[in-house]
Parts: structure tokens; sequence; C-alpha cells
């Protein structure tokens, strides 16, 4: 069984004592891939260099809304300048943060705008942050036209009837540790629904550890326990599910022509 980590913050400083430790722990439970995700001008950085040290490791770049008020103009280029990295797959994580509100609404959605068309103009992937946005998230990807090049609702935290929009408009839907969690019943109806060719499961780590040993740092071995409960809520077996998940990473992330990975 193949697993492909798809969301994950392996730059972060939780990880920079044991990352040989972690990389190891996941492969012996079949993951075999890892998006390590920017989600700021640093952390954009050092995820592209990780992905140049590891083979299985993959990058995005791009800056959470949390960042939005320190966006100046010219700032992009410094993204635009890692994406000489083939490895770099995906834009994001980008998205709209209504829950902590750590920039003005009005600034994230300038920059949240703003790296959609930079997506479209690099041809990547996006990768969705929403946090009790889901309205002005979905009403954006729709201005922009974000389906052109789609993407990923990550961690998704909405209903079926977000689900539903988000897959018209060319997105896939991924699960992380918050899908196994008793208080997310919205998330795991929606689960059930989603079409077997457009849904992924990540850890989201070291965030959101899976129910029911919440303590502690998450990481990518954590992802098998969320495929099993996806796979458990859908009635399918693991082993099918875990293949369905592999395969759209696949077409998710490495089908663009800057690819032509494996």
């Amino acid at each position: 069984m193949d697993l492909f980590d798809t969301h994950t913050h392996l730059s972060m400083r939780d990880f920079e004592r044991d990352l040989l430790d972690v990389l190891s722990r996941a492969k012996s439970v079949g993951v075999k891939k890892f998006l390590a995700v920017g989600f700021n001008f640093r952390s954009s950085g050092e995820s592209v260099a990780l992905s140049q040290k590891f083979p299985q490791i993959y990058a995005s770049v791009g800056i959470h809304p949390h960042d939005a008020k320190i966006v100046k103009e010219g700032d992009y280029s410094f993204l635009e300048s890692l994406l000489s990295s083939k490895k770099v797959v995906a834009w994001g994580e980008i998205g709209l943060d209504y829950f902590r509100d750590l920039s003005p609404r009005d600034l994230q959605k300038a920059v949240f705008r703003a790296q959609i068309q930079l997506s479209k103009k690099f041809r990547l992937p996006l990768i969705i942050h929403d946090r009790d946005a889901h309205q002005d998230i979905l009403r954006i990807l729709r201005e922009e036209k974000a389906d052109e090049v789609g993407g990923v609702m990550h961690c998704f935290s909405a209903s079926w009837e977000e689900a539903r929009q988000a897959l018209n408009m060319n997105f896939y839907i991924s699960f992380a540790g918050n899908l196994t969690y008793p208080s997310s019943r919205s998330v795991q109806e929606a689960a059930k629904k989603i079409p077997s060719d457009r849904i992924l499961v990540e850890t989201d780590c070291p965030y959101l550890k899976p129910f029911p040993d919440r303590k502690g740092r998450n990481e990518p071995q954590f992802v098998k326990v969320i495929l099993e409960f996806l796979a458990g809520l859908r009635g399918e077996k693991v082993e099918d599910l875990a293949l369905r998940c592999w395969e759209n990473a696949h077409s998710l992330f490495f089908q663009g022509s800057r690819q032509g990975l494996v």
C-alpha cells in the first residue's frame, strides 16, 4: 500500500531535530511521498530546499492569509524565483482565515486574488486554506476563474454543499485529522459523498493529530490512521481507497506541463 501525505509542514522547527526518524516512521507504514507546503516566504524557500534534498519530498509555495498584512509590492517575485525547481508542484497554501483574523479581511482577499492569478500564470494547482470563510472562498475562486488550474480544498472543514461547489470548480477535497474528531459530523457526512476520483488525505502535520490520541506532535505516519477512518466511513477497503488517493494525488500535482515526475 502506497500513501502520499499531500499536506505537511516538514520545514517547520518541530521537525528539525528528527526529520530522518519522522520520514523513516512514515515509510514503515507505506508513506512514499510527501508534499512540504509553503505558507510564507521563509517556509516556501525551506520547503523547496527540502524537496531538493529528499527525492520523496515535493514542495509548494505561497502566502497564508495570516501573513497578508506584511505582503508588499514586488514580494511575489521571490516566490516566482522558487519555481525554477521543477519539484514545486502547487501554489499554496493560500486562502482566507476568518477564525483568527490575523490580517484584515480586505488584505486577505487581495493577497488571495493575486496568488490565484499567479497560479494561473504558472499553471500550478492551488492549495486552499479555508477557515470560517466558506462563501467568500468559493465566490473568489469563481470570480478569478480558478477552475482553469483547479487544486485542493485542504483540511476540509465544511459541509457537502461547499464540497459540491468546489468539486464543480475542478477541485479535489482533502481530509486531515479533524475528520476523525467526534464533533466533525458535517465533515464526515461530506466525506461519504465525495467522488472517489476527487479525494485526498493529508496530515497537516505538525497540527491536527487524529483522534483518539491527540496529544503531542502530528507527523506523516498518521496519514494511514486518517485513511483507515475515511475508508470506514465510506464502506471501502483500505487498500482500494489508498490506491485511489495515490492516483488522485498524482493526477493533481504531476500532470501539469512543468512536471513529469513519478
